[in-house]
């Protein structure tokens, strides 16, 4: 399996402290069956700074410390960006880090709690200059589980979404439980990742979640998943189905 996100880089955000705790990751992620493995750092999120240049660094020099220590696992270059206002400053500076650094796809963050104004044009320019934004974890955003009608005029737009294993199994709670579901169902979800920052309470459930898919949507979306992040891997466009809106609200539920 593949994953597209996870803070497996070591002391450089909230996910793993020190090498020694990235290759108890590692061993984790290779014992949940994953062979390739996106580090995401966080970036501008108003509590981390990492750019391009340190990123690729940093991922060099854990790849040979796994290779070293025979841990059959490779990691790909990547970012979680915040978005922000000045991003494509930040582009022109070489400062953001696309998947595998092809220029082509990117791991965008918005904040917890809201969707920026200016969300739709920061997509639709992105897209001009042929850069995908990949919207992270947008279950677990408070205005789009109030109006997922947001998150379909994102998916419109041209952007992609990464759901987190995790909301899947229900570890962030009932209703992002719910929500991811019917953000399946309304397929207006590309990939499913882990979004580890450790082997404990923010582990590796990807394997889980892809059963747990299985059980609710049928084998089918699983292999649409799997093999979504294995086109991204190759390079290729990954599969993207019309995506279908959501319905009035029927007492409270989507």
């Amino acid at each position: 399996m593949i994953d597209i996100h996870c803070h497996i880089l070591p002391g450089v955000d909230d996910g793993s402290t020190d090498v020694e705790a990235s290759m108890s990751m590692a061993k984790k992620a290779v014992e949940e069956g994953i062979t390739d493995l996106y580090a995401t750092p966080h970036h501008l999120n108003e509590k981390f700074v990492n750019v391009k240049s340190d990123i690729i660094a940093r991922v060099m020099k854990l790849n040979e410390k796994f290779q070293q220590t025979h841990i059959p696992l490779t990691i790909h270059l990547g970012q979680e960006v915040r978005i922000h206002r000045d991003l494509f400053i930040s582009l022109e500076k070489e400062e953001i880090l696309t998947l595998d650094d092809k220029g082509r796809y990117m791991l965008l963050e918005l904040p917890s709690g809201r969707v920026p104004t200016y969300t739709q044009d920061m997509i639709y320019e992105l897209l001009l200059r042929g850069i995908t934004p990949i919207i992270v974890h947008p279950e677990r955003n408070k205005e789009l589980m109030e109006n997922p009608k947001r998150l379909f005029e994102l998916i419109q737009e041209g952007a992609l979404t990464q759901i987190t294993s995790g909301s899947i199994i229900g570890n962030f709670g009932k209703k992002i439980q719910t929500f991811s579901k019917k953000i399946i169902e309304h397929n207006l979800a590309h990939f499913v990742a882990t979004d580890a920052h450790n082997t404990g309470s923010r582990g590796f459930t990807l394997q889980e979640a892809y059963e747990t898919i299985t059980k609710m949507h049928g084998v089918e979306r699983s292999f649409y998943f799997k093999e979504n992040a294995e086109l991204l891997m190759k390079g290729l466009s990954p599969a993207v189905e019309k995506p279908l809106p959501f319905k009035k609200k029927i007492l409270g539920i989507f």
